[in-house]
């Protein structure tokens, strides 16, 4: 395949405004976080109900109310999650976030009683498949954050809330970066027909780099459990990869190279989180029953 170079700067330009933006987004307070998390849930909400319309013709059919609906009904969640340091005034994005689970709960199966042209219970399905898949783990990387202020306050006396969410996205790219490069020079033995292009050598190699490189990069840099920092890129190696291919198998399924288009080069919103949106459940999990 002939060196684009149009194609080149289009990708390197995107990849460094998305970096950005990410930082930002990470770093700058925990408004900044929840927004920047915000906008990632309504756009792999969006790609989601377009894969599965792709895969089942009759999800295309849902009306405007339970489209939108259930991203409120997510986004509602993730606002549930937050704590008091999200407060305008005197009312709480945590009031808020139940208020408009309860709104959209109750107004949900009555919308698609009286709006649809013909109430599927499969539609149903679909949507809370959706729920469980992009919003519940996005809800907890709100919870991530809470936890990161605890636990970076009991380390150093500092509230760095992103801190665990951080070491995850860093363990994730670690991961393909370091995948990518190993199944490059040595990849030979397929790892999955859902994307060829995965060896196992770059995959197992990938992931024994990305723990070594968190952990011992993470150690020197202050973090000292090093339980924690072993768990977390074990996580976002072996979950992580899974993420990668369930998305992969949900776009073969409907027929599509990318999920998206949102950045030009590099696909949509579940192509860059999909492995963020399957291992954050189980990072939550590891911190709330261990720690």
């Amino acid at each position: 395949m002939a060196f684009n170079v149009e194609t080149f700067k289009t990708r390197a330009l995107t990849a460094v405004v998305f970096v950005i933006v990410m930082l930002a987004g990470l770093f700058l307070n925990h408004w900044s976080f929840l927004l920047l998390f915000s906008i990632i849930h309504a756009g792999c909400w969006l790609e989601y109900q377009k894969l599965i319309g792709l895969i089942d013709a009759d999800y295309r059919q849902i009306n405007p109310f339970h489209k939108y609906g259930v991203i409120a009904l997510g986004w509602g969640f993730m606002l549930w999650m937050t704590t008091p340091a999200w407060s305008i005034g005197e009312v709480t994005l945590h009031e808020v976030g139940w208020w408009l689970m309860l709104i959209t709960v109750v107004m949900l199966p009555v919308t698609e009683v009286l709006f649809s042209k013909q109430f599927q219970l499969k539609n149903i399905g679909y949507s809370l498949l959706g729920l469980v898949y992009i919003s519940l783990s996005w809800g907890l990387m709100i919870d991530l954050f809470n936890m990161g202020a605890a636990y970076s306050g009991v380390l150093s006396g500092m509230d760095i809330g992103w801190l665990i969410p951080v070491v995850l996205i860093a363990s994730i790219w670690i991961n393909d970066t370091m995948a990518y490069i190993v199944g490059s020079f040595i990849g030979k033995t397929p790892f999955s027909s859902i994307s060829p292009k995965k060896t196992w050598e770059g995959t197992g190699g990938g992931a024994i780099l990305a723990i070594v490189t968190v952990t011992v990069v993470g150690y020197y840099c202050g973090l000292k459990d090093i339980t924690s920092l072993l768990v977390i890129s074990g996580i976002a190696a072996v979950i992580g990869t899974s993420g990668d291919l369930l998305e992969s198998k949900l776009k073969r399924m409907a027929g599509v190279k990318d999920s998206g288009s949102f950045m030009p080069g590099h696909g949509g919103f579940l192509d860059r989180f999909d492995s963020l949106v399957l291992a954050t459940p189980f990072v939550w999990a590891y911190f709330k029953l261990f720690l």
